[in-house]
C-alpha cells in the first residue's frame, strides 16, 4: 500500500509501524478500514442480506393477502405463510446484527488506530513544530476529531450503506412485482439524490468550520486553565469568562447554521408526496386489472421501506461530513513535515564529550539569533555561557542536541557533525536541565527515572536523589518516593522541582550535560551542597553552564561571552577580567 510514512521527516518512529495511504483524506480512511478486510465484508454482506430479506418479507405479506382472499384457503396454508414471514424477519435481525457488529468493529479500530497514529506522529514532530501549535487545538484533534471519525463509520457510514441497500432492494423487488410500478419510485429516487447532493455540499463547509471552532474554543480553554495563576493574579476572571463565552457562542451559531440547512431538507417532503402518488398509481393499475390486492399491499410495503433512507440521510450525512472534517484536520497534522529526522542509520557510538562549534549561525529568515560562533570544549570541561537576556545563550545550547539545527556552520561532537549522529544515540547521551522544570503527573520516583527508560532500580533512583540533595525532602513526604506530584509538579516548590530534575539528569549518566540556570530556584545553602555534588558528578563530563551565580562562573574551565548573538570573548575568569569590557560589565552586574 502506498504511504507517506517513510517520506516525512520525523524525530521518532515505531518499528513495524503500519503504513497508511496518506495521499488524500478518503484514501487514508479507506486504508484504515481495509487494514481489517474481514470486517467490511461482514458489514456489507450482513446489510445486503438483511435488506434483501426485509424486501422479501413485504412481498410475502402481499402474497399472504391474496391467499386469505381465496375461498379455499386453509389454516395450514396461513400458518405456513406466517412461519415463513417470521423466519424471514428472524433473518433480518440476525444479519442486521452481523452488519452492526462489522461496522462497530471498524469504527472502534479506526478510532483506536488513528489516535495511536496521531500520537506517534506528534512524538516525532520537532520542537519548532510544537512551538507553533496550540495545545488545546491538538487535544481537540486527538479527542473530538478522532471520536467524530468513529461516529462517521458507525452509525454514519453504517446507516448510509444500510439505507442505500434499503433503497436498492425495494426498487428491485418492485420491478419484479410489476415494471409499471417503478414510475413513481424512480422519479422520487432521482429527486432524492439531486437534493442530497445539494444538501451535502452545504453541510461540508459548515462541518469544517464546526471542527475548527471547537479546536479554537478548546485551545482558549486550555490556555486559560494553564495560565490560571496569571489570570487570578491580575483579577482577569471576568475577561477570560467573556472570551470563552464568545468562543462558545460562535460554536453554537455554527450549530444553528447547520440546523437551518437540515430544516431545508426537501426529501422528507418529497417522500410524503411520492408515497401518496404511488398509492394512487397502484390503485389505477389495480382497477385496470394489472395488480391483485396483494400486489398493492406488497408495493406499498416496499414503498414504505424507502422512507428509511429518506429519514436517516437527514443526520447520517451530517456525521459523515463531521468525520471527514475531523479526518482532514488530523491528517493535516500527520502530513506536516518537520525540520529534523531521527537518522536511524546515522552514527552511533559512546561519546567522549568533545564539543566544537565551527562558524555556527542560527536564526530564521528575518531574525538571525546566533552569528558565526566558534569555540571548543574538550571532554570533561565545564564551559560557562554568560550574556545579557536575549543574547542567545539558551539557543546556543539547543543546537547541541539538535533541538534546532544550525543554519550555517557545523556543531561537532567527537569530530562528527551532530546531523550525522543517530538522533537516539545523540540525545540519549546528552541531558538538559532548564530553569522551567517540567514534571509529569506521576510519582517522584517515576519522574527521576524518566530518562532511564524504566531501567533504573530504586537504589539507583535514591542515589541520584541524594547527589541532587533531594532525598531528605522526598522522604519527608508520607509516601516518600511514591508521592504523586501534580501536573507540571505544581505541588512542589521551585527548588524541589529543580532538584528532582537534577537527579533525573544524574541518573541518565550523560556524557554532555547542559545546565540552563538550573539552580535559580534553590537557596544558597542548598546550592552549595548541590555544587559540591555536581563537581563530583561532572568530573569527566562536558558541561555547558548558563547561570548568573558567580560561584559557578568562577570555576568554569572556559567562559563564553555572548552579545546580541555574537561571541565577543572567551577564556577563563581571570583572563576575561583583564581583556573583556563586556565580561567585566556582566560580572559587575552579577556581583
Amino acid at each position: 500500500m502506498t504511504s507517506q510514512v517513510t517520506t516525512l521527516r520525523r524525530e521518532f518512529t515505531v518499528t513495524d509501524e503500519y503504513q497508511y495511504d496518506r495521499r488524500s483524506t478518503v484514501r487514508w480512511i479507506l486504508s484504515h478500514i481495509l487494514r481489517y478486510p474481514q470486517f467490511p465484508i461482514i458489514a456489507i454482506s450482513g446489510a445486503l442480506v438483511s435488506n434483501a430479506s426485509l424486501s422479501y418479507a413485504s412481498v410475502l405479506i402481499g402474497q399472504a393477502f391474496d391467499l386469505i382472499l381465496r375461498p379455499d384457503v386453509t389454516g395450514d396454508q396461513i400458518g405456513g405463510f406466517a412461519l415463513l414471514v417470521l423466519g424471514v424477519y428472524l433473518g433480518v435481525g440476525l444479519f442486521g446484527l452481523c452488519s452492526a457488529y462489522g461496522f462497530e468493529f471498524i469504527a472502534q479500530r479506526l478510532e483506536r488506530d488513528t489516535r495511536e497514529e496521531l500520537y506517534i506522529s506528534l512524538l516525532g514532530k520537532s520542537l519548532t513544530f510544537h512551538n507553533r501549535q496550540q495545545v488545546g487545538d491538538l487535544m481537540a484533534r486527538a479527542t473530538n476529531d478522532v471520536q467524530q471519525m468513529n461516529l462517521m463509520i458507525n452509525p454514519g457510514v453504517g446507516l448510509i450503506f444500510d439505507s442505500f441497500m434499503s433503497a436498492i432492494m425495494p426498487i428491485i423487488a418492485i420491478a419484479l412485482l410489476d415494471v409499471q410500478l417503478l414510475l413513481v419510485p424512480l422519479i422520487f429516487m432521482v429527486s432524492f439524490l439531486v437534493a442530497l447532493v445539494f444538501y451535502t455540499r452545504e453541510l461540508g463547509p459548515i462541518s469544517g468550520e464546526l471542527q475548527g471552532q471547537f479546536g479554537d474554543m478548546n485551545a482558549g480553554l486550555a490556555e486559560s486553565i494553564s495560565g490560571i495563576e496569571v489570570v487570578k493574579a491580575y483579577a482577569q476572571e471576568a475577561a477570560e469568562e467573556r472570551r470563552f463565552v464568545n468562543s462558545a457562542s460562535r460554536y453554537r451559531d455554527l450549530f444553528i447554521k447547520q440546523g437551518i440547512v437540515q430544516a431545508r431538507y426537501l426529501p422528507l417532503l418529497f417522500f410524503g408526496i411520492a408515497y401518496g402518488l404511488a398509492f394512487g398509481h397502484a390503485l389505477i393499475l389495480f382497477q385496470a386489472g394489472a395488480l391483485t390486492p396483494g400486489d398493492v399491499v406488497a408495493f406499498m410495503g416496499l414503498m414504505g421501506l424507502l422512507g428509511f433512507p429518506t429519514f436517516i440521510s437527514l443526520f447520517s450525512f451530517v456525521l459523515v461530513q463531521l468525520g471527514l472534517a475531523g479526518a482532514d484536520r488530523i491528517l493535516s497534522i500527520i502530513n506536516t513535515d518537520t525540520e529534523l529526522d531521527e537518522n536511524v542509520q546515522g552514527y552511533s557510538s559512546p561519546m567522549r564529550g568533545e564539543l566544537v562549534f565551527e562558524n555556527v549561525s542560527f536564526g530564521y529568515s528575518d531574525a538571525p539569533l546566533l552569528k558565526n560562533i566558534s569555540f571548543r570544549a574538550n571532554p570533561g570541561e565545564t564551559v560557562a555561557i554568560v550574556g545579557q537576556t536575549g543574547s542567545g545563550k539558551t539557543t546556543l545550547t539547543r543546537l547541541v542536541n539538535r533541538t534546532y539545527d544550525a543554519t550555517a556552520g557545523r556543531v561537532l561532537i567527537d569530530g562528527m557533525d551532530v546531523r550525522e549522529w543517530s538522533m537516539q544515540s545523540l540525545r540519549s547521551q546528552i541531558s538538559t536541565i532548564e530553569q522551567d522544570i517540567f514534571l509529569f503527573s506521576r510519582t517522584i520516583a517515576e519522574n527521576i527515572a524518566f530518562g532511564a527508560a524504566g531501567n533504573a532500580t530504586r537504589e539507583q533512583i535514591e542515589q541520584a536523589a541524594r547527589e541532587a540533595q533531594a532525598h531528605e525532602f522526598i522522604t519527608s513526604f508520607p509516601n516518600g518516593y511514591d508521592t504523586l506530584v501534580g501536573e507540571r509538579g505544581v505541588t512542589l516548590s521551585g527548588g524541589q522541582r529543580q532538584r528532582i530534575a537534577i537527579a533525573r539528569a544524574f541518573l541518565t549518566n550523560p556524557r554532555i550535560l547542559i545546565l540552563d540556570d538550573s539552580t535559580s530556584a534553590i537557596d544558597s545553602a542548598t546550592e552549595d551542597q548541590i555544587q559540591r555534588a555536581m563537581r563530583r558528578i561532572l568530573s569527566g563530563r562536558t558541561t555547558l553552564l548558563i547561570t548568573h551565580r558567580i560561584s559557578q562562573i568562577r570555576w568554569a574551565d572556559r567562559i563564553l561571552v555572548l552579545k546580541h548573538g555574537e561571541l565577543v570573548a572567551q577564556g577563563t575568569h581571570n583572563e576575561l577580567m583583564l581583556t573583556s569590557e563586556a565580561y567585566r560589565r556582566i560580572f559587575a552586574r552579577y556581583e
